[in-house]
Parts: C-alpha cells; structure tokens; sequence
C-alpha cells in the first residue's frame, strides 16, 4: 500500500468535486461547525474563506511532515496558535477533526474504501500528535 500515492490521488479527487454545490473545504467546514457546539464558538468571528485557504496550505504541510517527521516554521506556528495559550482547541477537537474530516472525503471521493481511509488518518495524525502535544507547552514548539 502506497500511502502518499494513496492519500494525494484522494486529495485530488476530492477537491475536484462538488456535492451539493459545495466544495470539500466548504462542506468539510459546514460538517465540522454542526459536529459541535463548542467548535461553533470557536470559529463564530472566522472569516471562513480565509479558513478554507489556511487548512488547504495546512494539507500541504502535514503531508511533509508525515513524510519527513519534520516540523517546519508554518506548522510549528499553527501548533502555538492552537495551544491552551491562544486559541484553546483541546485535543479532544481534533478527534472531532478528523472524524469529520473522513466523513467529508467519504462523501467527496468516489473510491473511497478502507485504503483510502487508512492513507487519509496515516497522513493526518502525525500532524494531530504534533498540535496536541503542544496544546498545554504553548511557545515550546522547538524543532
């Protein structure tokens, strides 16, 4: 199983694709703020569309560092800005996150089945495991 292949033919069927008249960062998003009332709060002053863009760039990152187990600068940011000190996102939201994330890529990618699960939750935890690990060190993200 070639995860990287995997998960980057997934990434792009998805973002090729409209369901509902909605693209997979919109419908991710959509998902993701009705998971929750606490997730609602957390974004209700988002400029989602600015949202949107972030968590893209964000997918380019987390691919690397799933490949490389290398924290570049802009993920080590994010990692600051989500600890307790900042925005607050307790790690129990990214569950939630990525619960919802492959609930989303379920509806987008029609060849969704568990190898393209598996290579989309691969991909995405080392990330996780990296941003939770930081939510209580705050500005302690070193490389």
């Amino acid at each position: 199983m070639d995860i990287e292949n995997l998960f980057d033919a997934s990434y792009l069927r998805v973002l090729s694709r409209e369901v509902e008249g909605r693209a997979f960062f919109a419908a991710f998003y959509e998902r993701f703020l009705a998971a929750s009332p606490e997730v609602a709060v957390k974004f209700r002053h988002t400029d989602m569309a600015r949202q949107r863009a972030m968590l893209k760039k964000s997918f380019y990152h987390l691919l690397a560092f799933y490949a490389s187990s290398h924290a570049d600068y802009y993920l080590q940011e994010v990692a600051v800005s989500h600890s307790r000190a900042q925005l607050d996102i307790a790690p129990a939201l990214y569950d939630l996150w990525l619960e919802t994330l492959i609930d989303t890529v379920r509806a987008y990618d029609d060849q969704f089945d568990d190898e393209v699960e598996l290579a989309w939750r691969l991909v995405m935890t080392p990330g996780i495991v990296f941003m939770t690990f930081h939510y209580d060190r705050g500005d302690e993200c070193d490389d």
